[in-house]
Formats: structure tokens, C-alpha cells, sequence
């Protein structure tokens, strides 16, 4: 492993898929489930030759998936706070992706200042899930950032993806069931018409812990309900078979 990449508490984890790698700062945010569950689910919609972006890019584990599971002929990730976008930049060298990844330091406020309106073909965003104040705040300020809308909302994401995205271009998002009619009314308020939706459940006998849910600019009324995404068996012991083929691993 290529240690001269790594700065001060980072290591370098093996995504075990297609060879790719990951910087990480474990004393700040380390990637979830929610990132590979996006990743895939965004991939559906990403055409052969397409410009996409991951916003909200972090360190940039979206960005990596996406080179690997979609269509995309370039992926932008763009991220605010400055040492993690170096962060994910580091990781993108490291596994070879320099030719189609591009980490970007930017406020997606300001993204089409950056980028220029009706600039892309996708926008993929795991955001942060909790509104500001809500929860305990965590010590590590990348980590809180990451977590709670501190530095921008779910209105700021979705009004800069509409600013963003060509016509019948699509947005991807994942998210808390208790966000889905806030999604749902700011996408339609800024012309992103919902198109489809999913609820990821941590077993077949537990509430929906997140959604999955995609929608196209300037798209026409009509609303897809995917069948639930469950991620352990019925005992909690074991993963879903279909989870393994997200994951691209044989069943354990």
C-alpha cells in the first residue's frame, strides 16, 4: 500500500471490490452502508458517457464506487471542508482514477458559479441527515458537518442540483423516512419531479431506517415504489442475499 499518501491518523482500507481503496480518517467520518446503498441505486441512472456529480463528496467514497459500478464517463466530487476533499483527492491518485474523478473544494451554494447551469447528466448527495440542532453534536467538527446541517440543507442541495442538472437530468439522494415529505415538496418546488423511491429496512421486522429516492428534472408526474431493500435476515445474524450483490461478495 502506497503509505506516502497518508497524512496523520489516516489509513488506508480495502473496499474489496474491484481492487479499490479508501483513505480514511477514523477521528473524523468514516463511510456507512448508506454510501454503498446510494451509490447503487444512483448507478441505475447514470448513462453510458454521462456528467455526473457526488455533492456533499466527503472522502469521496461515492465518487470511488460510482467509477466502478455506473456508466459515468466523469464524476466531480465536490466537497467544502478542504482537508477532507484533500483527503478524497489522495484516494482517487491512489487507486489510478485521476482520469475520471475530479475532487473539488466548493460550497454547493455556489455550484453553479463553479460549474455552469444545466452543467450535468446526474448528481448523487448523501447528506448530511439531521437538521441543525438536532442530536448531540459531535466533538470532531468534520464529523458534525458530515452529520448535521450546518454548512448547507436539504433546500440548498436540491435548489443547486436543479441549477445543476440538464433537463431530464436526474438527482439521487439517501435519507431518514422522516425527511421524505420535506424531499418530496423542495424537489417539486425547484422543478425535480420524485421518480423513484425506496425503503432500506435493517431487517424484514424493523421500521425503514432510510430512503433511497431519485428525481428528474423537468421530469412528467409518476412515482415508482421499489420493493423494500432489507439489509440482514429475518435472525439479524446474516446479510440479504441481496445485499451481497450490492456489495459484489459471495454470500457469508
Amino acid at each position: 500500500m502506497n503509505n506516502t499518501l497518508l497524512n496523520k491518523n489516516e489509513r488506508i482500507d480495502d473496499l474489496h471490490l474491484n481492487n479499490l481503496k479508501l483513505i480514511q480518517n477514523p477521528n473524523q467520518f468514516c463511510f456507512g452502508v448508506d454510501a454503498v446503498l446510494l451509490a447503487h441505486f444512483a448507478s441505475k441512472g447514470i448513462k453510458s458517457g454521462s456528467r455526473t456529480m457526488d455533492m456533499c463528496a466527503g472522502n469521496g467514497i461515492i465518487s470511488i464506487l460510482l467509477s466502478h459500478k455506473s456508466a459515468a464517463e466523469e464524476i466531480i466530487g465536490l466537497e467544502i471542508q478542504k482537508d477532507v476533499s484533500d483527503m478524497a483527492s489522495r484516494s482517487v491518485i491512489l487507486n489510478n482514477l485521476s482520469k475520471k474523478i475530479n475532487m473539488v473544494c466548493g460550497d454547493l451554494k455556489f455550484a453553479s458559479d463553479i460549474f455552469g447551469k444545466s452543467s450535468f447528466n446526474n448528481i448523487v448527495c448523501n447528506p448530511p441527515y439531521k437538521e441543525y440542532g438536532g442530536g448531540l453534536i459531535s466533538k470532531h467538527n468534520s464529523a458534525a458537518i458530515a452529520r448535521h446541517e450546518i454548512l448547507c440543507n436539504a433546500e440548498d442541495i436540491i435548489k443547486s442540483s436543479s441549477e445543476l442538472l440538464m433537463p431530464g437530468g436526474k438527482l439521487a439522494m439517501i435519507h431518514r423516512p422522516e425527511r421524505l415529505i420535506d424531499l418530496v415538496t423542495l424537489m417539486r418546488n425547484y422543478k425535480i419531479e420524485p421518480k423513484r423511491l425506496r425503503f432500506v429496512h435493517p431487517s424484514y421486522k424493523k421500521t425503514a431506517t432510510m430512503i433511497l429516492l431519485e428525481g428528474t428534472y423537468c421530469g412528467r408526474p409518476k412515482l415508482v415504489l421499489e420493493p423494500p431493500l432489507y439489509i440482514y435476515e429475518e435472525t439479524g445474524a446474516k446479510y440479504t442475499d441481496e445485499i451481497n450483490l450490492i456489495y459484489e461478495r459471495t454470500a457469508e
